[in-house]
């Protein structure tokens, strides 16, 4: 039997490191904030924002919340977006994309200032990870990720890593982060040749595919450590399924993050954690 990686405990840890900072600031009269940027009102952006809200509101962080039209034109959007670039009292911003197409949002993940944005959207963001730089934040699942590994003392050091997954979200980040930290890393995407042959030689395996359940007992090997970003909702069993395989892949490997209660869980305490770093920043 697996052990289980929940993220309840880390994003607690987290959720405490940011209660101190946030201490600290505030004793320094700065009151760390985060604008968020909506545009209509979508269900999974209204569940994110409330999320977001509440695990702000746990650790003292201030939201700012700029709700605009589902139908707002383009020249407005960007003054909006300005405005909050340009407040010195916002420290970070978060913009629920995707937007509607004519508002571009190429155009608006590199016009967030690099400085707040949280959630690493940007190509600066993204230098600065792929640099090992401190331009602007690392997406906040790939952060999630290494900090389970982290908080569960899973050391990456010469390790072999295969991630599955080539996304600017999650895969390329998440990979570069791990090499930053001396991990040997293997890319595997949809058009790598027999994948189970690479995936069951690593020591971790971090799964960013979206292809619920696809990776059964077959990609996997024993004393082995599986991340599952991913998250999709399985209609037939009516409930939250990862990348993996669970009820196969869970007796084989060593350590294994459950889904949902893992990386999820996490994220939204790493981008109010982004939002007090850019404010001590």
């Amino acid at each position: 039997m697996a052990n289980l990686l929940k993220g309840k405990e880390v994003a607690q840890a987290i959720n405490e490191r940011s209660k101190k900072d946030v201490e600290s600031l505030k004793a320094k009269g700065i009151n760390p904030t985060l604008a968020i940027l909506r545009v209509g009102e979508r269900e999974d952006d209204l569940s994110y924002e409330r999320g977001a809200s509440k695990r702000c509101n746990e650790v003292g962080v201030d939201v700012k919340v700029v709700a605009l039209p589902a139908n707002i034109d383009k020249e407005t959007f960007y003054k909006e977006l300005d405005k909050l670039n340009n407040d010195s009292n916002v420290h970070g911003i978060l913009v629920f994309r995707p937007i509607p197409k004519e508002l571009d949002n190429e155009l608006c993940r590199n016009s967030i200032n690099p400085k707040k944005d949280v959630d690493g959207c940007s190509d600066s963001s993204l230098a600065g990870v792929f640099t090992n730089q401190k331009l602007g934040f690392a997406p906040c699942t790939a952060q999630a990720a290494i900090e389970i590994l982290d908080y569960y003392n899973i050391d990456v050091t010469g390790k072999n890593v295969v991630v599955l997954g080539r996304s600017l979200v999650v895969g390329k980040p998440v990979a570069m982060m791990l090499t930053n930290k001396n991990a040997t890393v293997t890319i595997c995407h949809t058009k790598t040749v027999d994948t189970p042959s690479i995936t069951k030689k690593a020591d971790i395996v971090i799964t960013a595919t979206g292809q619920m359940e696809s990776l059964d007992a077959s990609y996997f090997n024993e004393g082995q450590t599986v991340i599952d970003v991913g998250i999709s909702w399985n209609d037939a069993k009516q409930k939250l399924c990862g990348d993996v395989l669970f009820d196969e892949v869970e007796p084989i490997v060593d350590s294994i993050t459950p889904v949902p209660g893992g990386v999820g869980s996490v994220t939204t305490s790493v981008l109010v954690n982004h939002v007090v770093e850019a404010a001590k920043r």
